[in-house]
């Protein structure tokens, strides 16, 4: 009676094998299985065979002998792939496993460079040199432990020979792959046949479109500008080019100061209206403080006359158009919007002098040299500004900047009283205040000089005081005053704040611009 690895008594004779080397082996840990073993311990050992059609488990590498993992009761575990003759010191067990828990018989003694040869360890009872028993041959005994990652072992699938099936699903796949290549091709001739057959079009034989002869939606940049182009002008002299807008039908044409003053001494002036005729001018009055001139055009009537509009309304953000003649080129529109309101800029840019300081609407529409004197209009097409400046930084003296989306205009409620002034007249009057005032150190406009018999001087304002508010506009500069002032008519009364709360009301006054 022999005893199996499970303990089971047996009366059938066994085959005779070959007995191993008489070396104590090394002992496989009596504790549970581990979970790499092949189902559970009592499975008989001929369903612990994995192998199929002879091949080594997929996914893994055979490796050399090793000494016991003590997380694994009764599996070795060893270097990966490095081959090695399992010996009783690298923990041979006592029924004929190898160092990796395979049968002893089923492994070639190079780990995995087993050909099945005798030099190779082919097993002496019927088993391949991957350990996989061939038919009739019986299971080795002890416990079998899959590699790490296998799955389960279970019994081999039954072979298969070769024949008459194989020609078969040969010639079925030929004839299939022989039908869908020639199916492709009469697809792909057919195709063609059907891309080629098609009808040519050509844009160059289709009608012309019906033109369009409905009128622009009122409120749109197009109907702005075909009601305000007629109106605009550009302005031609010797030292450079500008634009202006008819304000009389007579030929009145309200433009900039700076467009002008280079023929103030007796230069011509050249007016280019929108259908191409031309006439000359000469100049009505000017005012360098607000940046405002009239001129009046030679032998012309029944003008077409731009609206205006009222600049007192206007809101930040607001769309507006911008029309003019810039770098000579007459009738250009653009547009934006009210980027900003009550902005103290120097007619001049930097370089002007505080006389010439405007309060000015800011804008985003394109304002470049030559859109001086040209209208800014809402979107009714009424004139709300005219434009007067630009902030360029890579003009020089030289050289004429161009816009970077800042450009100011005049409000036209200013810009008209001095327009009405110098058409009744010839001259412009001036809003003061009578005082001279330069930057506080903490903000605000500190009167350096009052005026005698002015209106500062009337109200009771002083030299050092610190004058903070406008009505209920911030002051925070010496030219935020002036512009604020100048935005107001003579004889108007306004509320200024002295320092942090004293309030004066004062009766603003006028003097008539003398030009050079």
């Amino acid at each position: 009676m022999t005893e199996n690895n499970h303990g089971a008594a047996e009366d059938k004779p066994q085959p005779e094998a070959p007995q191993p080397p008489q070396q104590t082996p090394t002992a496989v840990p009596s504790s549970p299985p581990s979970p790499w073993a092949a189902n559970a311990p009592a499975t008989p050992r001929q369903d612990a065979w994995q192998a199929s059609s002879g091949h080594a488990v997929p996914g893994f590498q055979q490796q050399g002998a090793g000494q016991p993992d003590p997380g694994q009761p009764g599996a070795l575990q060893g270097a990966p792939g490095q081959p090695g003759t399992p010996t009783p010191e690298h923990g041979i067990p006592e029924h004929g496993i190898s160092a990796h828990g395979i049968p002893e018989h089923s492994i070639s003694g190079h780990g995995n460079q087993g050909l099945g040869t005798p030099a190779h360890g082919t097993p002496e009872h019927g088993t391949t040199a991957f350990g996989v028993p061939q038919p009739g041959a019986q299971a080795p005994t002890g416990p079998y432990y899959a590699q790490p990652g296998a799955a389960y072992p279970y019994a081999p699938p039954p072979q298969r020979k070769a024949g008459r099936g194989k020609v078969v699903a040969g010639v079925a796949a030929l004839v299939l792959a022989v039908g869908a290549l020639s199916g492709g091709i009469g697809g792909y001739i057919g195709y063609q046949a059907a891309v080629d057959s098609r009808p040519v079009t050509n844009a160059l034989n289709a009608p012309k479109p019906a033109q369009q002869s409905s009128n622009a939606p009122a409120g749109s940049i197009e109907s702005v500008a075909q009601s305000v182009l007629p109106s605009v002008v550009k302005l031609q002299l010797s030292g450079g080019e500008g634009s202006g807008i008819v304000i009389s039908s007579d030929g009145q044409i309200l433009t900039n100061n700076h467009v002008v003053e280079g023929a103030a001494a007796g230069g011509q002036i050249q007016i280019v209206f929108q259908d191409g005729k031309t006439t000359t001018a000469t100049i009505m009055g000017r005012d360098p403080s607000s940046d405002l001139a009239v001129v009046k055009a030679a032998n012309v009537s029944g003008l077409t006359v731009a609206e205006l509009g009222s600049s007192g309304d206007l809101k930040v953000g607001q769309q507006v158009v911008a029309v003019g003649s810039p770098f000579d080129l007459q009738g250009t529109v653009t547009s934006g919007i009210v980027s900003s309101l009550n902005r103290p800029v120097r007619a001049g840019g930097e370089s002007g002098t505080q006389a010439s300081v405007m309060d000015a609407i800011q804008t985003d529409a394109a304002i470049n040299p030559g859109n001086s004197g040209g209208p800014l209009v809402n979107m009714q097409g009424q004139v709300v500004g005219i434009n007067s400046a630009i902030y360029s930084p890579n003009s020089t003296s030289q050289s004429q900047g161009g816009s970077v989306g800042i450009g100011f205009a005049i409000p036209i409620d200013q810009a008209r009283r001095t327009a009405k002034e110098i058409s009744d007249s010839g001259k412009a009057t001036q809003t003061v205040l009578g005082v001279s005032v330069k930057d506080g150190e903490k903000g605000g406009a500190l009167v350096s000089e009052v005026t005698a018999g002015g209106a500062a001087e009337k109200a009771g304002i002083k030299s050092g005081d610190v004058i903070t508010k406008f009505d209920d506009r911030k002051i925070d500069t010496s030219d935020a005053l002036v512009a604020a002032v100048r935005s107001k008519a003579p004889n108007d009364k306004v509320k200024l704040t002295i320092g942090e709360s004293q309030t004066v009301e004062v009766t603003l006054g006028s003097q008539v611009v003398e030009t050079k």
